[in-house]
């Protein structure tokens, strides 16, 4: 059976990791007799529901990613398994196995039905990244992931419930290794100063071995702690900031604020206060470095108030010289506002964000 990927805008860096695990893959861009291959987001499932449903393929559908992975019992109303969580390991043997004509019970971390009843085969454990590559040498290419997992339970968020509590990191070895193929190194990381330490404490001698070995390597240019990384605020000292002076040719760094309020902030399991995202502002700014800082609008029993908190914050960032990013919540499944309804965004915050959108100091995807 042939294997092909489905290739969408929005998971290429999925794509970028597993393609190497699976020989004689093809990437597509609409479905072809053989394994098809889906790895989506929840913003994408119903486009990618609504193609598979209407293929006319001879298809055995396989699904993973954040939403498949978070909602398995819905995907398999439209694909044949799901690969939940971590994918490296788990997909290469499910594809032996439907190759081989085996029992896919055997694979451990996948979901299916049989004779209507869903069929969890059980979790596996944590992948050691060093083993896999974190990019396609051959072929597409992605940001360098430097660690997975996340020990804060944000109640929006679905990374700890898919990739565990504890943070896992990619040698230095190992990077450097992959590092060899670009010109210009982005990282992909929950908290790209929290690398080689638990997520809660950093530990920034290992931060520097890291990026003193990277910069030894001739003719690369580092961004480190911006998109598609972000930093957590309470992680922004000084000493971190040195580091990026003297390593780094990126002269921005991405924040997630995500709620100006404290209220909204303790009630989302953020793990910070919205001081703490003014004291890393203000550093970032004593070292010339421009903040790019992300907030999001509609959490549960978020009121005028809170968001009317929000503004003000993101207004001081805009008036400071940062950049700001304000998106509209988008309840994830897994997590524990799965099933809520997000905070309608007021007229009169509305009205504001509207006008600095269009003057040019606001992105995100807040206009709802």
């Amino acid at each position: 059976m042939d294997v092909c990927f489905r290739w969408m805008q929005k998971n290429t860096y999925s794509l970028a990791a597993l393609l190497p695990l699976i020989p004689g893959n093809s990437i597509v861009k609409k479905p072809q007799d053989g394994i098809m291959i889906y790895s989506f987001p929840t913003r994408q499932k119903e486009s990618v529901f609504s193609e598979v449903d209407g293929s006319t393929t001879d298809s055995v559908y396989i699904a993973g990613g954040p939403h498949p992975s978070g909602s398995v019992e819905e995907t398999l109303e439209h694909f044949d398994y799901v690969v939940i969580g971590e994918g490296e390991e788990t997909l290469p043997e499910l594809v032996r196995a439907l190759q081989a004509g085996n029992d896919p019970s055997d694979v451990r971390g996948i979901a299916y039905r049989r004779e209507g009843n869903v069929v969890y085969t059980g979790k596996r454990d944590p992948v050691d990244l060093d083993k896999y590559p974190c990019f396609d040498p051959e072929g597409i290419r992605a940001p360098l992931e430097i660690s997975r997992g996340c020990p804060w339970q944000c109640k929006y968020c679905q990374t700890p419930r898919l990739f565990g509590n504890k943070m896992r990191h990619r040698s230095i070895d190992s990077i450097e290794s992959f590092a060899k193929h670009y010109n210009d190194l982005r990282f992909t990381s929950s908290n790209a100063f929290a690398y080689g330490s638990n997520g809660v404490h950093p530990q920034f001698d290992k931060v520097e071995r890291l990026l003193s070995r990277l910069h030894s390597m001739e003719g690369k240019n580092i961004y480190f702690g911006t998109f598609p990384s972000e930093v957590r605020p309470e992680f922004v000292t000084h000493e971190g900031l040195d580091l990026v002076d003297k390593y780094c040719s990126n002269r921005t760094l991405s924040l997630g604020a995500q709620s100006g309020s404290d209220r909204i902030l303790k009630e989302m399991l953020r793990g910070h206060t919205s001081e703490d995202v003014s004291v890393a502002v203000e550093r970032c700014f004593e070292h010339e470095i421009i903040p790019v800082v992300d907030f999001i609008f509609g959490f549960p029993d978020e009121t005028e108030e809170d968001q009317q908190s929000t503004l003000k914050q993101i207004k001081w960032i805009s008036g400071k010289g940062g950049k700001v990013r304000a998106h509209y919540l988008t309840p994830l499944p897994s997590t524990p506002y799965e099933n809520i309804v997000p905070a309608p965004i007021s007229d009169s915050v509305h009205k504001i964000l509207g006008k600095m959108a269009r003057d040019g100091k606001l992105n995100g995807n807040w206009n709802k």
